[in-house]
């Protein structure tokens, strides 16, 4: 029997319709700016640098958006460090990645929340609404911690299961700190060498990506055994 237009068969694909363009869409970004590498970053460095005593905004500004773009964050936080030095390109860091948090997260949820809440049926996305209420803020730092993730498409999926935006903003500050600080500490020290300064990010980041890892062992556990 073929389903008419309409029928609750047909929505269904075309909410799943949706959600792969979505993901394909995202995984050819991936590779162009993550792989292929299209955007100069040193070119968009030098952009910057050319803004004078604005280039901290104006850096900001442009990593948020080339960060929604999937351009990694190490390369854009490394560029803030060897730009602003350790300490200023840290909060400069700090503020493009939240402003990279926002953007990607109210991208995903106005390309897939819609689709996503009809897939899971009303039942289950009221449970999923509710577990976002109680842990969205902390599932969003937990998901910083975690080593090999690319915050950029976590944020998109956050944003489609309609983790608030404030909560990915505030996520994003807190469990991004560590590494903002580490990434953008070795960017640092391209433009004036300090080996103390290299030793103590390399021991932060390595400690945040221990902790990350265990945490979401923990949680993969806890998952798997219906706690």
């Amino acid at each position: 029997m073929v389903d008419g237009e309409g029928t609750p068969e047909t929505s269904r694909r075309r909410h799943v319709l949706r959600l792969a363009l979505l993901a394909a869409g995202l995984a050819v970004l991936f590779y162009l700016t993550a792989i292929e590498r299209v955007i100069d970053v040193n070119a968009v460095r030098e952009l910057v640098r050319s803004t004078g005593p604005f280039a901290p905004l104006t850096y900001v500004l442009v990593s948020s958006v080339l960060g929604a773009l999937l351009v990694p964050g190490p390369l854009l936080a490394g560029g803030s460090g060897f730009l602003f030095g350790p300490v200023l390109g840290t909060f400069v860091t700090l503020g493009a990645t939240v402003g990279s948090a926002v953007l990607t997260g109210f991208a995903g949820r106005r390309a897939g929340r819609g689709s996503a809440r009809a897939l899971l049926g009303p039942d289950r996305a009221d449970r999923v609404d509710g577990l976002i209420v109680r842990a969205g803020l902390w599932a969003v730092v937990g998901q910083r911690f975690v080593p090999g993730i690319n915050d950029a498409l976590a944020s998109y999926a956050f944003g489609a299961f309609g983790v608030p935006l404030w909560q990915l903003a505030v996520g994003a500050f807190i469990g991004s700190a560590p590494k903002a600080f580490a990434y953008t500490a070795l960017g640092s020290t391209l433009g004036e060498f300090s080996l103390p300064l290299l030793i103590t990010a390399i021991v932060v980041w390595s400690m945040t990506a221990v902790a990350g890892a265990f945490a979401a062992h923990r949680g993969w556990r806890a998952w798997r055994n219906g706690r």
